[in-house]
């Protein structure tokens, strides 16, 4: 029974072949209905039971050692529910015939990124804000979880940017560089942590919940799982630019709070020459111009070559590994 563990010739070609197929599912055909996403399950679960883990406050509270483990069991059993479903689906489908069983492999696959949706939401915030300044601060909402209502232009296009940088990297490359290090399962242990970091991952009071506690560990999975991959993000976006300063890169990433979202979102901002601000919480290359409109599609180009990039590097170096296996022998 061949699975992705097994060091054999066929296990990294069959994910090089699975992982070009989601992507091309990706561009050509975007996101499967909703009810049939996996993440948008995901959701739902860690909806229903934060709804009942973090308590109702209007103001936040003192330490929650209870709340804290409770929030990591229940994480737990999240992850130990699609680890189950990810490890028995790649088992059967590659038990079943390796060549059909990687193409289902590569359909499975395409939930957990998601660079088309990512890419026509921020388009769709620059064509927004050619109508009006309330329509890009309406439609940047669907991207952000902070308050729009009083951002300039310049703000709505920064903050769109950011947001572009920082999820390239939540969509896209983290999602690959677990789906090739463990396969399916580890793609999607990926977008459950992610997913319940968006949901629960919040300093203080969010929505009339009280989260600092409660979703700690949430939130500190999610930087552990993301810490290399926001990292190898920066360089992708270096590598497709050229020409980015390494060491000022890591200066400017050091600003935001996040230990990994700093990042992509500084090496973007170097990229375009601008600058990036969140109001009293940090400024990545204070000396950048303010983005103009330009700079959305220049960003949204980087990012796109920066995921085929590293399509592409991975696709080589496991194609590498793979006859390096049978020592040059087909």
């Amino acid at each position: 029974m061949l699975t992705l563990v097994d060091f054999s010739l066929s296990a990294p070609l069959l994910l090089v072949g699975a992982l070009w197929l989601a992507l091309a599912i990706d561009r050509w055909l975007g996101e499967p209905a909703v009810r049939w996403h996996p993440v948008v399950w995901m959701g739902h679960y860690l909806g229903w039971v934060g709804r009942r883990l973090a308590p109702r406050r209007t103001q936040p509270g003192g330490a929650d050692y209870r709340r804290f483990w409770l929030g990591a069991l229940v994480w737990w059993a999240g992850v130990a529910l699609v680890l189950i479903a990810s490890i028995a689906l790649q088992t059967l489908l590659l038990a079943w015939h390796p060549l059909l069983g990687a193409l289902a492999l590569g359909l499975l696959l395409k939930p957990l990124l998601a660079w088309r949706m990512l890419h026509d939401e921020v388009l769709a915030v620059e064509q927004a804000l050619d109508e009006s300044l309330a329509a890009g601060r309406e439609r940047l909402a669907w991207l952000v979880s902070r308050d729009v209502s009083a951002l300039s232009e310049a703000e709505v296009r920064e903050s769109a940017i950011e947001s572009l940088a920082e999820n390239l990297n939540d969509s896209v490359v983290a999602p690959i560089f677990w789906f090739l290090l463990l396969g399916l399962p580890g793609a999607a242990l990926y977008r459950f942590a992610n997913t319940a970091d968006a949901m629960w991952g919040y300093r203080g009071v969010y929505r009339g919940q009280e989260w600092e506690w409660a979703g700690k560990w949430a939130a500190r999975a999610d930087d552990v799982l993301s810490w290399l991959p926001a990292r190898l993000t920066a360089l992708l976006l270096a590598l497709v630019r050229g020409g980015l300063n390494l060491k000022v890169l890591r200066a400017e990433a050091a600003r935001t709070p996040s230990p990994n979202s700093g990042w992509p979102m500084a090496a973007m901002a170097l990229a375009l020459g601008v600058g990036l601000h969140k109001p009293g919480v940090y400024v990545l290359h204070a000396p950048g111009r303010a983005p103009q409109p330009a700079d959305t599609a220049h960003a949204l180009r980087y990012a796109g070559n920066a995921a085929l990039a590293l399509a592409l590097l991975a696709s080589t170096a496991l194609v590498l590994i793979a006859f390096a296996m049978t020592g040059g022998r087909p």
